[in-house]
């Protein structure tokens, strides 16, 4: 936990920054490894390059001893008058983008002409690259999801409903002692899988439909997230095809991910090839967004992100042609950079089979 307040630190010290108020409550625990849910109350971490670092919690808090300068609270106490008095309102203030506005505009009435900069990106930017730890966790995570999603493709029969599949894909999260899912499980059938978010239903399968299945557990805090497209009884040409061509690009994408890579680049290598084959305007999504405590975490691949790949980086690649009225197809793995290449999370077989 030091290394990795030592991280942030430094960071804050690189945007003239010597005091920064963490809120977000998963940067909390990983900073700290204290595990608060604060609800509407305030619950707060201020780093400090000095090292002298102050927790802020309110006594309904169940928190043994920190480690930290406590200052404790309780509901009907003055909580932004006691973070005043620890606050120089002389110098700069770092906020996390999670801080509530019924927070933040208080403490700068209680502390006049104190200058507040938004500075997520110092914790952010650490949580993007993983330890070993974190990526142990992801892993096994990514494991579990494979083996799900391996069930779920023989379960998966012609006459049941998305929301059938659904459930059957969460009960098995939670056999293996899942903490819960990433996200809602995304089943689609036929035509709904045009539709990326499109939230189960009760839709029923029929032969030579596809099935989208987009999936992610959550365990031991860290999430994963997976999809794999297949075909009810048969697949005719068009649907083989789209199939081909989206597992071709996440493989192109897949092959060019080292470190000192931009994103751009990466998000390029699947898009271009889908353009070319005439389906661009079908692709209209990133190719992928980055993953560890939440699905989708700060940092992403698109064409718009000229950032570099560093080692420990987890995000996914996911490209997707979605015909509307058709069908939709997307491939997507969560993939690891290394410090020559990267690791593929996910093990499952990408090539378009039959189902149901």
């Amino acid at each position: 936990m030091k290394n990795r307040i030592d991280r942030v630190s430094e960071r804050m010290k690189a945007q003239g920054l010597e005091q920064m108020i963490v809120s977000d409550s998963k940067s909390i625990w990983y900073l700290t490894g204290v595990d608060v849910e604060p609800m509407e109350r305030m619950f707060a971490f201020l780093i400090r390059t000095d090292g002298h670092h102050v927790f802020f919690l309110n006594r309904l808090f169940n928190v043994a001893d920190t480690g930290f300068e406590e200052v404790w609270f309780s509901d009907t106490d003055d909580s932004i008058g006691l973070m005043a008095e620890h606050v120089d309102a002389g110098k700069p203030l770092g906020i996390d983008k999670e801080w509530k506005a019924g927070f933040l505009i208080p403490l700068t009435e209680r502390c006049p002409g104190l200058r507040v900069k938004l500075a997520s990106d110092c914790v952010d930017d650490c949580r993007a690259v993983k330890d070993e730890e974190e990526q142990a966790r992801m892993r096994e995570a990514s494991r579990i999801n494979d083996e799900v999603n391996r069930l779920a493709s023989e379960y998966v029969k012609e006459g049941m409903t998305e929301r059938q599949v659904a459930a059957f894909i969460d009960a098995e999260f939670r056999k293996r002692g899942c903490d819960g899912n990433s996200f809602s499980s995304i089943v689609s059938f036929g035509a709904n899988a045009a539709d990326p978010h499109h939230e189960p239903d009760d839709t029923v399968l029929k032969a030579g439909e596809c099935v989208l299945i987009d999936m992610g557990c959550k365990k031991n805090r860290y999430c994963s997230d997976m999809t794999r497209t297949f075909f009810c009884k048969r697949a005719d040409p068009e649907q083989a095809r789209i199939h081909d061509l989206v597992r071709e690009a996440n493989e192109r994408a897949e092959s060019i991910i080292r470190p000192g890579v931009r994103f751009c680049d990466i998000d390029a290598a699947a898009r271009d090839y889908i353009t070319a084959a005439g389906y661009g305007e079908y692709f209209n999504h990133r190719l992928g967004h980055f993953i560890g405590q939440t699905d989708h975490e700060k940092g992403d691949v698109s064409s718009a992100n000229t950032r570099t790949a560093e080692p420990g980086m987890i995000f996914s690649i996911e490209p997707g042609i979605y015909l509307p009225g058709k069908f939709g197809v997307r491939v997507e793995d969560l993939v690891m950079v290394t410090e020559d290449g990267c690791e593929l999370l996910n093990r499952e077989d990408k090539k378009w089979r039959i189902v149901g």
